[in-house]
């Protein structure tokens, strides 16, 4: 679940200075120009950013649950967590948002703590059916709750601007868990808070 541990490495790493470099003359350009000079530590600063969750272990976030809640067995729902990811295929970005529910079983957990798995995960490579079967599944294991649901929305840059280049093309994947998938009041009620209209 926690995936690959790797050490940090500085912005002035020179194996990564020495890559970026090689990339920027295999595109055409000159790494010895003005303009590109601090470029490649401006690079691997960026990409440690970007790729942040390799080095964080997204269970640890939902460690921490709390049982005071007068017995809530109902729908939490976190909406519109803002989504920003790059593509496995293509190392292009795609962002967009996601839609992060559970129904607790005597436990509960901060909601922000909901976001930061989504970050987590989001800050890896990535292909979207995959990261939405990530966070599902980190809160599964995490909370065993009676249900858990995650939709993400997003679009998907190596889409619009190369390829086919369908700039104002969405695509949406979920997963459910347990009360969610054999239950189609929950699901009802959390498409129609989430804004989707469920097929008849």
């Amino acid at each position: 679940m926690t995936g690959p541990t790797l050490p940090e490495r500085p912005d002035d790493d020179p194996e990564g200075i020495d890559l970026v470099r090689r990339m920027l003359r295999y595109v055409g350009e000159d790494p010895g120009r003005e303009g590109l000079l601090d470029t490649p530590r401006r690079v691997i600063g960026a990409w440690k950013e970007h790729f942040a969750g390799y080095f964080q272990d997204p269970l640890a976030p939902l460690a921490r649950t709390f049982s005071e809640v007068e017995g809530y067995d109902e729908l939490v729902l976190l909406q519109d967590i803002e989504l920003q990811s790059h593509c496995e295929h293509h190392m292009v970005p795609f962002v967009g948002r996601a839609h992060v529910a559970y129904i607790p079983d005597g436990r509960v957990v901060g909601l922000s703590k909901l976001a930061r798995v989504v970050e987590i995960f989001s800050k890896r490579l990535q292909v979207q059916e995959k990261l939405t079967a990530q966070i599902a599944s980190a809160i599964q294991e995490a909370l065993r709750p009676q249900g858990v649901a995650v939709i993400v929305q997003a679009r998907h840059f190596c889409m619009c601007y190369r390829g086919v280049r369908q700039s104002g093309a969405w695509t949406t994947t979920s997963k459910l868990h347990g009360v969610f998938l054999k239950s189609a009041a929950a699901r009802m009620e959390l498409f129609t808070l989430i804004g989707i209209k469920p097929e008849a």
